[in-house]
């Protein structure tokens, strides 16, 4: 039995825990809330007391943390993963990161005789619950091969896309692809309201359409009522269009939609949206349309 450990226990890694468990595989958790812990032992699964204590022994470490710094704490610390990891384990990052960052680190874990890959998700809470996640992976195909068999115990399409840092690249593009669809779902929304159009047929339709998207399927109806339970906080999304941003200036490609969607992201994080779903762009949308207090 592979002895998996996640690090990081939150809305994404708790349920790819539990579902790495439910797949059969040895899971051990740590997260910084005893309480995320507590909950992976109740599902199977084994919980650890810290970093050290939950790779010692691994041979594959999951890490699902908020930001850069949070994975390169963990990574390289002296009580890190590189530390302490057997060597020739494998480190797979589902962390959502700059690609640089997740370059250096894949260096730095070869470098101690770790194979690593950087593995972003998307699809959301529900994703991460139903196992349906999308995978795009950065990293050797030797690696993304050791990973496979991980990876598609919590995702349903897992693709190498390149060399270290190509998954992060091509999550970058994810995030920018669905700000932008969130905000023109937001829009399209508050509009059809404006014009009394009863929303949950027009929404129907739409979907059915050209038109048709994942962000319709999955967030148009919290959209309506007004819910924003987060399955990805605005924060996060705030975060990751902030390395989109700084990658397309980088590589000098223009992305005014994606930029403006970006000041929209933080418009709503500065308006004290942070922790809600990033569906929440409808809030910032009422506002600038002076619908607030409809």
């Amino acid at each position: 039995m592979t002895a998996v450990t996640v690090i990081g226990l939150g809305i994404m890694g708790g349920p790819m825990a539990a579902n790495l468990v439910k797949a059969g595989f040895d899971v051990t958790g740590f997260n910084r809330s005893k309480a995320k812990v507590d909950q992976l032992v109740e599902q199977g699964g084994r919980g650890a007391t810290g970093i050290a204590d939950a790779v010692r022994e691994a041979d594959v470490v999951i890490t699902m943390l908020p930001d850069s710094p949070d994975v390169e704490d963990v990574v390289l610390g002296a009580d890190g993963i590189l530390a302490h990891a057997p060597t020739g384990s494998l480190w797979i990052d589902a962390s959502t990161i700059r690609p640089d960052v997740s370059v250096r680190l894949a260096e730095a874990a070869a470098a101690q005789g770790l194979r690593a890959v950087d593995a972003p998700v998307s699809g959301g809470e529900s994703g991460a619950i139903e196992a349906s996640l999308s995978i795009m992976v950065g990293g050797g195909a030797a690696e993304f091969e050791a990973a496979r068999p991980v990876l598609e115990a919590v995702g349903s399409t897992v693709v190498h896309v390149g060399p270290a840092g190509s998954g992060q690249t091509v999550k970058a593009a994810n995030q920018l692809i669905v700000a932008g669809t969130i905000e023109l779902v937001a829009e399209a929304i508050v509009f059809l309201e404006a014009h009394g159009v009863d929303t949950e047929a027009a929404v129907k339709v739409l979907a059915g359409g050209l038109a048709g998207n994942r962000i319709l399927d999955r967030k148009a109806a919290g959209m309506r009522a007004r819910t924003f339970q987060p399955g990805f906080r605005i924060d996060l999304h705030h975060k990751d269009m902030g390395i989109v941003t700084a990658a397309a200036r980088e590589a000098g490609v223009a992305i005014p939609l994606g930029a403006a969607a970006a000041q929209l992201m933080g418009a709503a994080r500065a308006q004290g949206h942070g922790n809600l779903d990033h569906s929440a762009l409808l809030l910032i949308v009422e506002q600038l349309s002076g619908r607030t207090n409809r």
